[in-house]
């Protein structure tokens, strides 16, 4: 599902939330840490990132995809049915095509994940 060598498409954010209650800094933890190696090797199908959330009003997480067409791919109704399963509470999904990224980690802007110059950027 990569993007293929100079094709232009934007990436894709999928946050999904869960309505439970807020976990406390170790639950948080401990349910991140042991599913990340499963994220991890999402990199080969398309997954720049995951952020788990944790908040006042529910659980989820953050998901960078270098497509929506991989983000797709991964989020599929037998996906969801997982989560809803492991979670006992039926995720929301919320979509998001992203053309501009500015990446202070890397001291970066990208336009559909290629890196501009700080003249291209400010055009």
């Amino acid at each position: 599902m990569l993007a293929k060598e100079n094709e232009l498409m934007s990436n894709c954010i999928v946050v999904v939330q869960f309505p439970l209650e807020k976990r406390t800094e170790e639950q948080a933890v401990a349910g991140g840490t042991s599913t990340a190696p499963t994220y991890r090797g999402l990199a080969e199908k398309g997954l720049i990132r995951k952020d788990y959330l944790n908040g006042d009003v529910g659980t989820g997480g953050v998901y960078l995809w270098e497509s929506r067409a991989a983000a797709e791919a991964w989020f599929t109704a037998e996906r969801v049915g997982i989560l809803t399963e492991r979670f006992g509470a039926a995720p929301a999904l919320t979509w998001y095509d992203t053309h501009v990224t500015v990446d202070n980690l890397k001291n970066e802007t990208r336009v559909n994940g290629i890196a501009q110059s700080e003249v291209q950027a400010a055009e």
